[in-house]
């Protein structure tokens, strides 16, 4: 109750002085203090002071003499551009390098290779090392759990890149698949159409012959016996090709009555 009863208050406090400053503005209007029209409350115009000296003078008590060493800071110009992009990259004004992405990211990339090879030169003259000796150790800024996370989310993107690759070339292959059955059915067609020609002009007395019919049927290497097995070739040469072969060698009134091969000695 007791905060309701303070709003309230300082409510009342506000539009009383609303109804006052409405009431002033009234007299004045009356008195022609005022003119009619718009009502600006007049402020005192701001001045600026730029005090030089005393600005060098608090920047001399606040400036700390230091070494490089300390500082390690480098201020330089871009480095040379690259040969026959000198007049491209050096003759853009302000606004056109601000508008140009790849002009502002060259240049920033020429400052700080001038900054690199200035701040290098400048520790070896100092004899700092620059370089990560090969048995420094650093604890990594990232737990394993969290590297983990990284390699596991890197292989499902791999995973995802070979499953659309498989996919893509089952996509292919189907497709080539159905041209080449395409065009094995309308070869089919083609001559299923010849032979229906020839027929109809065989009937009408144009051909003499049914020679056609013979003509889609390959003929076999060989003699038409096809390709022979090797082993199939062997026992032919040592067992014969069928037939009687008991008694082979028994001998006949014609081989017993050859004396050609008989030696006398």
């Amino acid at each position: 109750m007791s905060s309701d009863s303070s709003d309230e208050q300082e409510g009342d406090g506000f539009d009383s002085e609303s109804d006052s400053s409405d009431r002033e503005l009234q007299i004045a209007l009356r008195d022609g203090l005022i003119k009619p029209g718009l009502v600006v409350e007049a402020r005192p115009k701001r001045t600026f002071i730029n005090n030089t000296q005393k600005l060098n003078e608090k920047l001399q008590q606040i400036r700390v003499q230091l070494s490089w060493t300390e500082r390690l800071d480098i201020t330089t110009p871009p480095a040379a551009a690259a040969p026959g992009t000198e007049d491209a990259e050096d003759n853009l004004t302000e606004t056109e390098l601000a508008e140009n992405d790849f002009k502002r990211e060259l240049s920033f990339y020429r400052q700080a290779q001038a900054a690199v090879l200035e701040g290098v030169s400048l520790l070896k003259k100092h004899n700092i090392p620059y370089k990560r000796p090969d048995d420094y150790y650093a604890e990594m800024a990232k737990s394993d759990a969290h590297m983990q996370k990284v390699r596991e989310k890197i292989l499902s993107k791999e995973a995802e890149l070979e499953r659309r690759e498989k996919i893509r070339k089952l996509r292919t292959m189907k497709k080539f698949g159905k041209q080449v059955q395409t065009e094995v059915l309308q070869k089919r067609q083609k001559e299923k159409r010849e032979m229906l020609d020839s027929v109809k002009k065989f009937r009408k007395g144009k051909l003499e012959n049914l020679d056609f019919l013979d003509g889609n049927s390959k003929q076999k290497p060989n003699g038409g016996q096809g390709n022979k097995n090797p082993k199939r070739d062997f026992r032919d040469k040592k067992f014969g090709f069928g037939g009687r072969k008991k008694r082979g060698k028994y001998n006949t009134g014609k081989s017993a009555a050859d004396l050609s091969g008989f030696n006398v000695k």
